[in-house]
């Protein structure tokens, strides 16, 4: 039988990321005959796999691709590397192009808004495997997939009232989901990254694995307390980061080790073998069922949520993300308390405004 190729674009060749098709493994360990799971890689290493607009066209294609492909079993949605995920879009670009272009950048949102939108549509499941840091945009697209399978020193967060944004490229519409409204709300607003373990004892992620060796064996994130633990106000804590000389001393001991990713592809690769004994039109069904509650917020506020952010990008946004582009390696926010003080002196958004605020133009101001 002549088979129709049903992507929008036939035979094309990726160069912002990487999209290729690895065999599925089996419980057993053996390789499955004919059948694929399709990995699309962000691949901007240097700039912590952040999306590019050339990247988010061509993450659409291959959800597209991914999901007309007969063959394809489950699609693993990763990035190049041990330090990150993704961090969501790439601030350069955003400093130095959309800042001040409303037009342009609502544009771009469409093209964002109609990524997210292919994850969630596409009719294979998605893993998210996170390498790394998952935060602000990285966050938000690692959300629409289906499940998330982490290295225990990922990282997971929002950053967007931050660098002057707010985090309504789907965070605010899934996170609650996850992890309940009040426990959403402090993310979205104070800005604070979760370790990989607090995010599976919340209830973000399906699962995590160990990265780090010493020696030659495998060791939990010697930065985090993997025990329950009380702090000084009597609250039960898990997950969180070491302090103190504890720190330090688990500082010491990552210094000493290597990052190895092979326990999370095959802790990945153990979730997929299960998915595979199932009926796939029947897995498919479920997966969309339980979509339907983050498509129920996503596409009531898509739209509205574009316009917000291209009129941002003329205010606070372009202050935050010319600030965190130019300014010092230790000194990217700007500052915030002038901020307010100039607003509540009835200042205008000018550039005046921008320049005194900014850490850029900080020898400047003095």
């Amino acid at each position: 039988m002549d088979l129709k190729n049903h992507n929008i674009i036939e035979s094309y060749q990726y160069t912002d990321i990487i999209f290729e098709k690895k065999p599925v493994i089996n419980i057993d360990g053996s390789e499955v005959k004919g059948l694929y799971n399709a990995w699309i890689v962000l691949n901007n290493p240097k700039q912590f796999n952040s999306y590019t607009t050339k990247a988010v066209k061509e993450i659409i294609l291959a959800f597209g691709e991914a999901s007309n492909d007969r063959s394809v079993v489950a699609i693993i949605f990763t990035a190049t590397g041990d330090k990150a995920f993704c961090t969501g879009g790439n601030t350069k670009e955003y400093a130095e192009y959309y800042s001040g272009q409303p037009n342009e950048y609502s544009q771009y949102m469409r093209l964002f808004n109609d990524m997210v939108s292919a994850i969630l549509k596409c009719e294979k499941p998605v893993v998210c495997r996170v390498n790394g840091m998952r935060i602000g945009g990285g966050q938000e697209i690692g959300m629409a997939a289906d499940f998330t399978v982490a290295s225990d020193l990922a990282r997971f967060g929002q950053a967007g009232p931050k660098h002057g944004s707010a985090a309504i490229g789907g965070a605010t519409d899934f996170l609650h989901l996850y992890v309940g409204v009040e426990r959403a709300m402090a993310s979205l607003t104070l800005c604070e990254p979760w370790t990989a373990h607090q995010a599976l004892h919340f209830g973000l992620i399906t699962d995590i694995a160990p990265a780090l060796k010493v020696d030659g064996k495998f060791i939990a994130n010697p930065l985090v307390n993997i025990e329950h633990y009380a702090d000084e106000y009597g609250r039960v804590i898990f997950g969180a980061m070491k302090t103190g000389e504890e720190l330090i001393k688990g500082k010491e001991l990552m210094a000493k080790g290597v990052i190895d990713l092979s326990k999370l592809d095959e802790t990945v690769n153990k979730l997929v073998a299960k998915l595979l004994y199932t009926f796939p039109n029947c897995l498919h069904k479920t997966l969309t069922e339980v979509r339907k509650k983050k498509l129920e917020h996503w596409d009531k506020n898509k739209e509205s949520s574009r316009e917000w952010l291209a009129l941002n990008m003329m205010t606070e946004a372009k202050a935050g993300f010319k600030a965190f582009n130019e300014g010092p390696k230790n000194d990217r926010e700007v500052d915030f308390i002038k901020l307010r003080q100039l607003l509540a002196e009835g200042k205008e958004w000018n550039d005046e405004m921008h320049k005194s605020i900014s850490p850029q133009y900080k020898t400047q101001n003095i």
